[in-house]
């Protein structure tokens, strides 16, 4: 009798496009390892005072207060108005993609109000996107093809890799900046950059900054505004300036937006300029997916107002945005309150951090700083740099961005936030890193 023996033959696995099976969107980073390990194990003052706490976050709780109390005096923010039914009609159909003109003149208002009155925006060059991460990657799609490059000072957010890079095949050429003049951009470092671009065939798009910076917690200085304005002009290619902290400065006369360098300059190559904003951060709504592009470009405009059909923001929140941004008075009190806070926190911990012996990178913007743990690496390299982090992450359960992931070039710096959470937690996590120090000092 035969014996029919069955074989299974393995099918081939079905094809993907490149992007699907591309590694550039960046997720096999320690930035978002650390955020896997929260997740796994996430602190909780009464639940779980054991796990890990999260720094590795730059989001801003510490003015929500203000939001809440907002929508709880007008609850026809987040209704449908005085319109009653016949508001959740016009908002439920059909909104082509300028999105709502009374938003776009609030938004303009409100990044007008944050620069104390010292830069002027035309609410119809506002295009509205899905956050800043969909704004920066529309406009790396206008600006550039598939194989050209952006330049974009080091270290830069993490994020980049995937917002700049991975839907669009565009490369990042890193402007190397350092220490040795608290990582500013300088125009030698610009220099070599575009020249190493050029040593690969690759042709130059335009340079990215982040004002105030991203992960360094500083603003740009003006006279180094000028010198990438230069830069840019020289070489003819765009200049795109991601301005979502700027709201978040402690100070607002310490802030100069690339719109001021432009309104006195009288609008000179400003057609190679465009802003990147967004209420993620200074008002604390990531959540929300509220970004802008702003640009002085006529065919940027209009082209980034087409492709944003994609990345459209529900007419909903567009709404309550509208009647919260209008409100003056609120926004007054919102941004200087914010600053206070922000300031009392970034104070609190860079005090904490001294008194356990680390030292900082001074800042005057944004939810973290730029800490310095470089005298801990057994080798001034990113794998000693990377074993730090790992101790900080498992030893003490603290989950910081290290200065790798963010393209640093001097292995031992970490971006650590501190307005994610309430000052109870910060005050723990602080003494974590005063008990992580004490052991480290015990091993050497």
């Amino acid at each position: 009798m035969a014996i029919e023996i069955e074989i299974e033959l393995e099918q081939p696995s079905v094809g993907l496009s490149k992007i699907a099976v591309s590694d550039t969107h960046g997720e096999d980073s320690p930035y978002f390892a650390g955020w896997k390990a929260y997740d796994e194990d996430p602190y909780d003052e009464s639940t779980n005072p054991s796990g890990v706490i999260q720094m590795g976050l730059a989001e801003n709780q510490v003015s929500f207060d203000l939001l809440e109390e907002y929508l709880e005096q007008h609850s026809e923010a987040s209704s449908w108005g005085t319109k009653g039914v016949s508001g959740f009609r016009e908002n439920a159909l059909f909104q082509d993609y300028h999105g709502l003109q009374t938003f776009r003149k609030a938004m303009a208002s409100f990044m007008e109000q944050i620069r104390g009155g010292r830069a002027k925006f035309d609410p119809d060059r506002v295009v509205l996107t899905a956050g800043a991460t969909a704004a920066n990657e529309l406009l790396t799609f206008i600006l550039a093809d598939p194989g050209d490059a952006l330049l974009v000072p080091t270290p830069y957010y993490p994020g980049f890799d995937r917002d700049l890079r991975w839907r669009t095949g565009v490369k990042i050429v890193p402007i190397h900046c350092d220490s040795s003049n608290n990582f500013q951009i300088t125009p030698q470092a610009l220099e070599a950059a575009y020249k190493e671009a050029e040593a690969m065939n690759t042709k130059v798009r335009g340079v990215l900054i982040t004002n105030p910076s991203n992960p360094l917690g500083a603003t740009i200085q003006k006279s180094v505004l000028e010198e990438i304005l230069d830069f840019v002009t020289r070489k003819n290619i765009h200049l795109v300036s991601d301005e979502i902290y700027s709201g978040s400065v402690f100070s607002s006369s310490e802030f100069i937006s690339i719109a001021e360098i432009l309104e006195a300059r009288n609008y000179k190559s400003a057609e190679r300029v465009h802003i990147v904003y967004s209420l993620s951060k200074d008002l604390g709504l990531p959540g929300f997916r509220v970004g802008t592009i702003y640009s002085y470009n006529d065919k940027v405009v209009t082209t980034a107002r087409r492709m944003s059909s994609f990345t459209l923001i529900s007419s909903q929140t567009q709404h309550l945005l509208v009647s919260m941004l209008s409100d003056k008075k609120f926004t007054e009190n919102y941004i200087k309150t914010n600053r206070m806070r922000l300031r009392k926190r970034y104070e609190m911990i860079i005090e904490g951090l001294r008194s356990a012996g680390i030292e900082c990178l001074e800042g005057n913007a944004g939810l973290f700083c730029w800490m310095n743990l470089s005298p801990l690496l057994e080798k001034s390299t990113r794998e000693g740099e990377l074993a730090v982090w790992d101790s900080m992450l498992h030893e003490v359960k603290l989950n910081i961005s290290p200065g790798s992931s963010c393209h640093c070039s001097e292995p031992g710096w970490f971006r650590v936030c501190f307005a994610n959470m309430s000052e109870k937690t910060l005050e723990v996590a602080l003494a974590r890193i005063r008990k992580f120090m004490e052991q480290r000092q015990r091993d050497i």
